[in-house]
């Protein structure tokens, strides 16, 4: 894994732990010093011979990368392009999310840290956190909004199968948000014995860089896989869903540099953009703090955020990475907004033309392609970021 140092680099976080106006440590006095380890000791921690040893066997032999790089053939000749699929949906435990889990529970171990909390909505960060936790005999709590535990009860089993206590956040919308605001009070509570595994690029720096890097392997995968196939390491797109962003993070990320290659964040409309259904953050939010960090978020003119809405649990949030919001206001980034409908027809036609179920959260990436015009010669990579057995329930309404 390369550890890319930090740099003036508009699109990478400074040392002051900002993207552009974006990011910082908006935190409780209580957490600072917890904080303030993570941040002195991170880069060093990822550094070291023996943490990139480790990090690297364990991505190899127990959660299986490289994950292919798939000429979707079927797709391609419905967009008349050529789109190939990373497959993070390969992963062991169905998602990207298990490259960040891990990384994490290496870091919190060097530290002394015995204890995990996370939060989860589509409850693969929740499922990967557990899984590593049972692999290193650490103690693990998973908050969940009570609605997330109701439409994705597979995912609350596995947790539950290994060995996690799965705790109801009951408060607000019941899902991502509140889950998020409960494991940090969790951690508010006890700072000295336990490390928060956040699961996307939210939160207080350094979490947004560090997921970042964590799961930068997929695109340092893509670069060498895509050199491999057409003699060229660079696409010409990269789409990925964006909720808080550590998929779409990671796949961006070692092209962030690269203007030639477009970066496409798909966002969740949930029933329309304009419904008041909606969790399209850059598209109705506005710049401010949501969970330790300034970013762009969904908020009242007094600044109360507004309840997100999406069919996809791991999309239903009210604010955006800070990485991602600095894509956003400068340019760097294409945004999409993708609703429900349109998600669930993306996730039919890949089933059907390509026999692969995407999660809903990469269903909505697919349906970007409706939303591109391409060149039949052009290189499309979409992140596939996860399997869509989590969601067959929801599928099955509407077959």
């Amino acid at each position: 894994m390369k550890i890319a140092e930090q740099s003036n680099n508009p699109y990478q976080v400074n040392e002051k732990g900002y993207y552009g106006p974006y990011g910082g440590a908006f935190i409780p006095e209580m957490l600072y010093p917890n904080v303030e380890e993570l941040r002195e000791n991170y880069l060093k921690i990822m550094a070291e011979p023996s943490f990139q040893a480790e990090f690297e066997h364990l991505l190899k032999d127990y959660v299986g990368r490289p994950t292919p790089l798939y000429f979707a053939e079927r797709l391609s000749e419905a967009f008349n392009t050529k789109v190939y699929l990373k497959r993070e949906d390969l992963c062991h435990t169905g998602a990207h999310k298990v490259n960040n889990t891990i990384g994490q529970i290496l870091l919190a171990k060097r530290l002394g840290k015995h204890k995990i909390v996370a939060e989860t909505g589509a409850g693969q960060h929740g499922v990967a956190t557990a899984t590593v936790c049972a692999l290193m005999g650490l103690e693990c709590i998973v908050y969940m909004g009570e609605i997330d535990i109701e439409r994705q009860a597979p995912n609350v089993a596995r947790m539950k199968m290994l060995g996690a206590e799965v705790r109801p956040a009951t408060s607000g919308s019941r899902t991502l948000k509140d889950a998020t605001n409960e494991a940090m009070r969790h951690w508010i509570n006890n700072p000295v014995d336990t490390h928060y595994i956040i699961g996307s690029v939210v939160g207080p720096h350094p979490y947004p860089d560090m997921v970042a890097r964590f799961q930068s392997v997929i695109s340092e995968e893509m670069r060498t896989q895509l050199a491999e196939k057409t003699g060229t390491e660079l696409p010409d797109y990269v789409i990925a869903c964006v909720g808080g962003g550590s998929n779409a993070a990671g796949a961006f990320y070692h092209f962030l540099n690269e203007e030639s290659v477009k970066l496409v964040a798909v966002e969740a409309a949930g029933k329309g953009v304009s419904t008041g259904h909606s969790a399209a953050t850059t598209f109705l939010g506005k710049p401010g703090v949501l969970h330790g960090s300034r970013s762009i978020l969904m908020q009242t003119e007094d600044g109360q955020v507004v309840e997100p809405f999406s069919i996809s649990a791991g999309l239903d949030y009210p604010g955006i990475g800070p990485m991602h919001a600095n894509l956003a206001t400068s340019g760097r980034g294409i945004f999409r907004a993708i609703t429900d409908e349109e998600s669930l027809a993306a996730g039919f036609q890949l089933a059907k033309l390509e026999g692969i179920i995407p999660a809903l959260e990469s269903a909505h990436a697919l349906a970007a392609l409706k939303t591109l015009t391409f060149n039949p010669d052009d290189v499309v990579i979409v992140n596939l970021s996860g399997r869509g057995d989590k969601d067959l329930s929801t599928y099955m309404k509407f077959l």
